[in-house]
C-alpha cells in the first residue's frame, strides 16, 4: 500500500544584522536539522556599515515549520541578527497587503478597488505613507492608516517594517511611494515580497522622472512596469508586468503625463499584484519565474 507524503512547504529566511563571522551557519544547521531542502542562499556584506545580510529558501516538512521557526527566534536572540521566517501564502491563506503610497492615489486606489472586487484575492491590512495625502482613500476604504513620515516627509523606514511585522504582512506594494527603501529594509522582506510601481519602462527608462526623459527623445510609446525590489545590484530586471500606451505626435508632455498616471499606471500595479497574489510569479536568484 503507498502511503501519500506530505507537500513540503517553502520558507524564505531573511537576516539582517551587525556583521561578524559565522553568521550563516547557525542559520543553516538550524534549517537542515529540522530536514530542510536548501533551494536557494544570498549573502551580503556591506563592509562600509558593517552589516550581514542573508536570504536562504528552503522547502520543509508542514509539521516541521513551526518547530523551525522557534529556533530561528533562538538564533536571533543568540546572534543578534533580525530574523523573519515566512513562508508564501498561495493556497494556504489570503495574502496581507501593506499598502505604501505618498502624494497619487490612483494606484492605491486601483490596489483597493480590485480587492473589493475580488479581482486580487488579498487583504488590504494597512496603508503606510510618509504624506497625509492619501489618508482619507484609507479611510473610505476601511483600512488601517500609519504615517510615517516627518514634516519634510522623510520616512521612517524602521517603523515602516514594524508595521509591517506587527500586522503580519505578506506582501508590501509600493504604490508610487516617492521613498527609496534603504537595503536592510529590502533585505528584510526579499525573496519577491516587496512590489514596485515604476512609471516608466525599464529598463530604457529608469530614473525619477521618466516621462520627461521618454518625451526627450521624441518617444510616442510610454509605459508603466511592476517589478519585485532586490535588495542590491541587479535591481531593475525583476519585471512582473508592464503596459503600455501611444500618443499622437505633437501630444503635450502634460497630457501624456496625465493619461499614464490616471489610466495607465493603476492597471499596469493591480495586474501586477494580481499576478503575484495568484502566484503566477515568484523570484528566485533574483529572477522573476512563472509558476503557472
Amino acid at each position: 500500500m503507498h502511503h501519500l507524503r506530505s507537500k513540503r512547504m517553502q520558507l524564505i529566511i531573511t537576516a539582517v544584522g551587525p556583521d561578524n563571522r559565522g553568521l550563516a551557519d547557525p542559520i543553516v544547521h538550524c534549517a537542515t536539522e529540522h530536514g530542510a531542502n536548501i533551494s536557494e542562499i544570498q549573502m551580503y556584506d556591506h563592509d562600509e556599515e558593517s552589516v550581514f545580510s542573508m536570504l536562504t529558501r528552503v522547502s520543509v516538512e508542514p509539521e516541521q515549520v513551526e518547530p523551525l521557526q522557534a529556533d530561528m527566534v533562538e538564533v536571533s536572540e543568540r546572534t543578534g541578527l533580525s530574523i523573519r521566517t515566512w513562508s508564501p501564502p498561495q493556497g494556504v491563506r489570503r495574502p496581507r497587503l501593506a499598502i505604501c503610497c505618498t502624494y497619487r492615489d490612483e494606484t492605491p486606489r486601483a490596489i483597493l478597488e480590485a480587492i473589493a472586487d475580488n479581482r486580487i484575492a488579498a487583504d488590504a491590512a494597512v496603508m503606510i505613507s510618509n504624506r497625509k495625502k492619501c489618508k482619507s482613500l484609507a479611510e473610505e476604504f476601511d483600512v488601517p492608516w500609519f504615517s510615517i513620515g516627518d514634516d519634510e516627509g522623510r520616512a521612517n523606514d524602521e517603523r515602516l517594517i514594524e508595521i509591517c511585522d506587527e500586522h503580519d504582512i505578506d506582501y508590501i506594494i509600493l504604490a508610487r511611494y516617492m521613498r527609496v527603501l534603504p537595503p536592510s529594509s529590502c533585505w528584510k522582506y526579499a525573496g519577491g515580497r516587496i512590489i514596485n510601481l515604476h512609471h516608466g519602462l525599464l529598463p530604457s527608462f529608469p530614473g525619477m522622472r521618466p516621462y520627461h526623459d521618454a518625451f526627450a527623445v521624441r518617444m510616442l510609446t510610454f509605459g508603466a512596469t511592476c517589478h519585485f525590489i532586490v535588495p542590491e545590484l541587479d535591481a531593475g530586471n525583476q519585471i512582473i508586468n508592464q503596459t503600455t500606451f501611444t500618443v499622437a505626435p505633437g501630444t503635450l508632455r502634460e497630457e501624456i503625463i496625465d493619461r499614464g498616471q490616471a489610466e495607465n499606471e493603476p492597471v499596469c500595479l493591480a495586474e501586477g499584484v494580481r499576478r503575484v497574489v495568484d502566484g503566477e510569479v515568484e523570484l528566485h536568484f533574483n529572477r522573476v519565474v512563472a509558476r503557472k
